[in-house]
């Protein structure tokens, strides 16, 4: 009896062992497989990228630093400031690939923006269409909401003030 309780135990844990093993591998594989993401950029999608380009480059002095050209316009174009980088692509460049095409549907997004100075921000974007105005919020920000020339909704906040 006492060897069969024995030879139980040891087929247990060998049992065990084996599912450990097997369950730390695919939590390695399932960490290596999540660690690859380097970045995440938004890409937006316009009827006018040069519009949104505009925008960002002499509002908030972003850089453009790759643009696709199209038969009219801009097909896609990044932006980069710093660590940050936005992407806009043409709506017709999207109902052009067949894929896509079936896939998208045309909407508005929404951007929250952390900044420094809420009030700077506020003065780059003068003329842009307000959304929401310079406020408190229960969150303890001071933020105001645009629209780019997309249509796209940009809040921008500063944390902290008083």
């Amino acid at each position: 009896m006492r060897a069969v309780v024995l030879a139980t135990m040891t087929a247990l844990a060998a049992l065990t062992a084996h599912a450990w093993a097997q369950e730390k591998t695919a939590m390695m594989v399932h960490e290596q497989k999540a660690a690859g993401v380097k970045k995440m950029t938004p890409n937006l999608y316009t009827d006018d990228v040069e519009a949104c380009v505009r925008f960002w480059v002499e509002r908030l002095h972003f850089e453009k630093t790759m643009e696709v050209k199209a038969e009219k316009g801009l097909a896609f174009a990044a932006l980069q400031k710093g660590p940050i980088e936005l992407m806009y692509g043409s709506y017709a460049s999207l109902e052009a690939d067949a894929g896509a095409a079936k896939a998208f549907r045309r909407g508005t997004a929404f951007l929250f923006i952390e900044v420094d100075d809420v009030e700077a921000a506020f003065a780059a974007v003068a003329g842009a269409p307000v959304v929401s105005p310079l406020h408190k919020t229960f969150y303890g920000a001071t933020e105001f909401t645009v629209t780019d020339p997309a249509g796209h909704l940009l809040t921008f906040a500063q944390f902290g003030t008083q």
